[in-house]
């Protein structure tokens, strides 16, 4: 690949990311993709997010500088409803999404790649730490984690097809994020010191809630808290405003800690229990995706994480007759929340992964 269309968000990263990529000798356009409007978000938070118009500019001046073409993809509707329309979908049905997995899934390696395709590029790069290399005994293109564990990123990028690995290029993946500061400074690029974005970049705030009832136009009545036990302990603002896990923020004290272990959408209730209720040895996966892989027919042995933070853990994976897969962990593992995803790791590999059920 020599043509390259580069996604730059505005940040540290894609820009030097374009740096790296122009002096290994690719030709090099970058594209800042428009993901939604202010208004989506209810009010400007353009200071505090990703894909805001001071990131088009920032993402441009950079560009500028590198000595590469830079455009701006306008994907708006796209990113309305297949991510922020799914996002809320999911935590209507009671679920707990992960919107950069479906932004990456869609977006990003979906129309962003296609829209390269139709403008003569070889493939696209991104910012991402993370690391393709091509099983030569297979023929199979593998996601390996970044050289940099504190920054991988492979926990979002689990649903890439072989199709996308084989188009795209993460230049960032063997360097550390203290590096890659570094290079942007010495390259004089202005965002070089810009801190990296936090939570989700259409609710900047964290208030799910609140975005959802804004982005619906629905009213969404009250419920009731109930113990492990199905037991009444009180009343709550409405399932959609909770997650599994979750101990602060519920509105009601009990003279313990409690935290949320299960909601029901249907019946707008929330299950509180104690910290030891959380734990699960056994989690069930579905819309399972295999990178290692082209089919899973027996045990897999490995190690799996249920969170884009947490350390993965050993684990044994089962297929089962409906394209499920069943993970079956050493010890019990906090938390586990449908519509999270589960991705499974082989060693450095990422073997695949599917949404928590």
């Amino acid at each position: 690949m020599k043509k390259i269309l580069l996604g730059m968000s505005g940040g540290v990263d894609s820009s030097a990311a374009a740096l790296l990529l122009k002096n290994a000798g690719y030709d090099v356009t970058g594209v800042t993709l428009r993901l939604y409007d202010n208004a989506d978000l209810g009010e400007d938070h353009s200071g505090k997010t990703c894909c805001s118009l001071k990131d088009v500019e920032d993402a441009r001046s950079a560009a500028y500088k590198i000595g590469i073409d830079h455009l701006t993809f306008n994907f708006t509707d796209d990113f309305r409803s297949l991510v922020m329309k799914s996002f809320c979908g999911s935590y209507k049905d009671g679920k707990t999404p992960n919107p950069c997995i479906e932004c990456n899934k869609h977006i990003k390696f979906g129309k962003m790649l296609r829209r390269a395709e139709e403008l003569g590029f070889d493939g696209v790069a991104t910012g991402h730490y993370a690391r393709v290399e091509r099983d030569e005994k297979s023929g199979r293109f593998l996601l390996k984690r970044a050289a940099d564990i504190s920054k991988d990123q492979t926990y979002v990028l689990y649903n890439l097809t072989q199709y996308q690995l084989e188009r795209v290029i993460f230049p960032l993946g063997e360097l550390s994020k203290p590096k890659v500061r570094e290079i942007a400074e010495n390259a004089g690029l202005v965002n070089a010191k810009k801190p990296d974005s936090q939570d989700i970049c259409f609710v900047p705030d964290g208030d799910y809630g609140g975005f959802i009832t804004r982005f619906t136009g629905e009213s969404f009545p009250e419920g009731d808290f109930l113990d492990v036990s199905g037991n009444v302990i009180g009343r709550h603002k409405n399932q959609i405003f909770y997650t599994i896990g979750q101990r602060r923020g519920l509105g009601v004290t009990f003279g313990k800690p409690m935290f949320v272990c299960g909601k029901n959408s249907a019946e707008n209730t929330v299950i509180l229990g104690e910290s030891g209720d959380l734990m699960k040895r056994e989690v069930i996966a579905e819309n399972v995706n295999l990178i290692s892989v082209e089919k899973l027919t027996e045990p897999f042995r490995g190690t799996a994480k249920l969170r884009y933070s947490q350390k993965d853990s050993p684990v044994t994976v089962f297929p089962l007759e409906d394209g499920k897969v069943r993970l079956l962990f050493d010890e019990p593992q906090r938390a586990p929340a449908p519509g999270q995803a589960a991705v499974i790791y082989d060693g450095d590999y990422v073997f695949g992964g599917g949404e928590i059920v």
